[in-house]
Formats: structure tokens, C-alpha cells, sequence
């Protein structure tokens, strides 16, 4: 691609009024917030534009067919066996996890998370009237995981509930079966919940590793887990509104049936409908996509290797999110920081994750084979400056 034709592209895109392209002046490229730059898939558009032009836009009366949909969805692509009626609808997965924790804890109670991690995470257990317990995810020079050991000990010590991110972001981290049984296990024993963040569940790379719902891997784990979902990071639909509790033990169903009415009541109607488009026809552009985002990656790999092989990539098994370590390079606690200054591309800032992230920075690979190279080369320009 020429230059002028990048140019061309990223006028079109700059036209767009999301967070991504409003956040910044026009001479930087983002590549932090979790948005993809793809067309929404076409069976999704339409139905938005069906209920557009149905003049129905009213308020969401209930989860529609997403149940079902997904069901069927999560049955094709992850062998989970899920009843429909065990769906429910609200906004986002951020809500999910804020309701679901006001109804699971006490004021004060401790909950786990494991940085680093998505940063909303430190301030959706507050105001969900939690206080944070940190137990960082374990490194081990090649593998991170979860610190089962140190998970247990914040159990005993008064957590009333764990918030897991699966898969992991900034990671792209798939946990596995084993340590999904053993959590679920050291939750019951205490009598804690496990609300597990899966929105980044569909885009899971082919070639790596499965995902495995934290719900499908023991009645223990249906016993106290509460799982979010969402169409939304999958499908590029962040700001439709539409995510899923699922609740599929009597425990964790009389749980959720403490939350007000409005939780639910709040829902986009557009959102629902987009939702159950991308879960019942979207899978074919989903799979293009998702090998897209590896194409991507095989770019990335390639070029800090050429260019800039001080940084090191922590190849995720999902998403379209690498987390990049830059320690090596001299460019101090928050390299995004300086890339966005001298090289004016915006990445997440590392310690926005978490202390665990100095040194590090969240890259977004959901775009472009060209606008990646446009970038990669401004931070090479910063890293190894000529």
C-alpha cells in the first residue's frame, strides 16, 4: 500500500465518532482501546437496520432469542452444553460483574483479581462495594497462570469472591481445564463466587489452545460461578449495549434474581438484535476475522524480530490484543507514554494493568496489515532511534 492510500484509509476511518478515533489528534494512530477497525459483519448490520426501519427502538422486554442463539453458538464452538433459560440480558459485561458482585458479597468483602489485568477491574469492585485482593498472575519466564496457591490463601484470609478474567487481558491467556476445576474447588470450600469474564471467549486463535467455559468444567464450578458474555469484542460491537449473565445452578440462579429489575430493563433493543444476529449467523466472518488478527500477529512476530528484538511479545492465545514487554529497551515504567509522544502512536499503558505492568504496553492488532506496519515502524523509530 502507498502512502497515499494509507492516507486515503485512515480518513475513512477517522471519520468514525468512537472512543478509538475521537480520543486522539489526527496525527496519531491508535492502537490502544480494545475496538477493531473491520466493518461490523453484514448479517449484523442488517439486523440493526431492520429494527431501524421497523420503527422498533423501544425498551428491551426481555433477552429475545439470545439465549437460544447462544446456546447454540457456545454448543458449536466450545461443547457447551447450556439450557437457553439460563441467559439473561443487561448492558455490558462491566454491569455483569458490578450487579452480580452487589448481590454476591457484603460491603467491605474482598475479591481476587490477578493483575495484570483489565483495568476496570480496579474500580468495578469498589463500586460494586468491594475492596481489591491482588494476587498477581504467576510468570515463570515463559508461561504465565493463575497463583492457585496464592488464590486459596486469599480465601482464607476473607475473600468473598474472585473475578476472573478468561481469557486473560491483556494476556490473551486461555486458562486451562485443570486449573479452572481447582479454582472452582478452593471457591466452594469457602463459599465464595467466581464471576468469570469470558468476553473475549469467541475470538480464541484456532491453533492454540481451547477454551473452556468455567461453567461446563464441574457442577462445582455451576455451583458458584457466574459467567459474562457479550457479542461485543467478537463482533466489534462495544457500544451496542446487549451482554449475558449466565446462571446455571439453583445457588447462583437465586443470585441473580436479587438484582433490580432495571438490570436487565436497560438493555439496547438494537443491542439484543445485533447479538442475536452474530451469535446465530455471524460465524463465518468471525472465522475470517480471527484469521486475520493471526495474520497480524505472524506481522508483528516478525517485525520487533527485525526491528526491534530488545521487545518482547507474549503471543496471546486470543483476541486481537499483545501485550509487549519493553523493559530491555530503556524507555522506563510506561513506554506507551513516550511512544505516544515522540512516535505518536497510542498504546495502553502497561501500568494501567496493574504494577505488574511497568515496562510493558498493550498493542491492538485489529486493523490493517498496513496501519500495523505504519505503526510498528513509528515505535521501531522510538525503540532504536537512528
Amino acid at each position: 500500500m502507498t502512502n497515499r492510500q494509507l492516507a486515503h484509509d485512515l480518513s475513512v476511518l477517522r471519520r468514525r465518532t468512537s472512543a478509538k478515533w475521537r480520543t486522539y489528534p489526527d496525527d496519531v494512530l491508535p492502537m490502544f482501546v480494545a475496538e477493531m477497525d473491520f466493518p461490523l459483519p453484514p448479517v449484523v448490520a442488517d439486523a440493526m437496520i431492520a429494527q431501524v426501519r421497523a420503527s422498533d427502538i423501544g425498551y428491551c422486554g426481555g433477552p429475545g432469542r439470545v439465549g437460544e442463539v447462544f446456546a447454540g453458538f457456545a454448543g458449536r464452538r466450545w461443547e457447551w452444553r447450556l439450557d437457553p433459560a439460563d441467559v439473561r440480558l443487561t448492558t455490558d459485561v462491566s454491569v455483569v460483574i458490578v450487579e452480580t458482585l452487589r448481590v454476591a458479597i457484603e460491603p467491605g468483602d474482598p475479591v481476587i483479581i490477578t493483575p495484570p489485568v483489565y483495568p476496570p477491574f480496579f474500580d468495578l469492585i469498589p463500586e460494586a462495594g468491594g475492596t481489591l485482593a491482588e494476587v498477581p498472575l504467576r510468570f515463570d519466564g515463559t508461561r504465565w497462570s493463575l497463583d492457585l496457591d496464592g488464590i486459596e490463601r486469599a480465601f482464607e484470609t476473607g475473600a468473598r469472591a474472585i473475578l476472573l478474567c478468561h481469557p486473560h487481558n491483556p494476556l490473551g491467556l486461555v486458562h486451562p481445564r485443570e486449573d479452572l476445576v481447582r479454582l472452582a474447588e478452593l471457591a466452594a470450600a469457602h463459599d465464595a463466587v467466581v464471576v468469570s469474564d469470558e468476553i473475549h471467549a469467541p475470538l480464541v486463535h484456532p491453533r492454540g489452545p481451547g477454551f473452556v467455559p468455567f461453567l461446563s468444567v464441574s457442577d462445582t464450578a455451576r455451583h458458584v460461578g457466574i459467567a459474562a458474555h457479550s457479542a461485543s469484542k467478537g463482533f466489534n460491537l462495544a457500544g451496542a449495549k446487549c451482554a449475558l449473565m449466565v446462571a446455571s445452578s439453583d445457588r447462583t440462579r437465586a443470585l441473580l434474581d436479587r438484582q433490580p429489575e432495571e438490570v436487565g430493563f436497560r438493555t439496547s433493543i438494537l443491542g439484543r438484535a445485533a447479538t442475536e444476529a452474530a451469535f446465530a449467523d455471524g460465524e463465518p466472518w468471525l472465522d475470517a476475522t480471527i484469521e486475520r488478527i493471526i495474520d497480524n500477529l505472524e506481522l508483528l512476530a516478525d517485525h520487533l524480530s527485525r526491528t526491534m528484538p530488545d521487545v518482547a511479545l507474549h503471543r496471546p492465545a486470543a483476541s486481537y490484543l499483545a501485550w509487549l514487554d519493553f523493559r530491555a529497551t530503556g524507555l522506563g515504567d510506561d513506554p506507551a507514554a513516550t511512544i505516544l509522544e515522540r512516535g505518536r502512536v497510542a498504546l495502553h499503558s502497561g501500568p494501567a494493568f496493574g504494577v505488574e505492568g511497568r515496562g510493558f504496553a498493550r498493542l491492538n492488532l485489529g486493523c490493517t496489515p498496513e496501519v500495523l506496519t505504519a505503526g510498528l515502524d513509528r515505535i521501531a523509530a522510538v525503540v532504536r532511534p537512528v
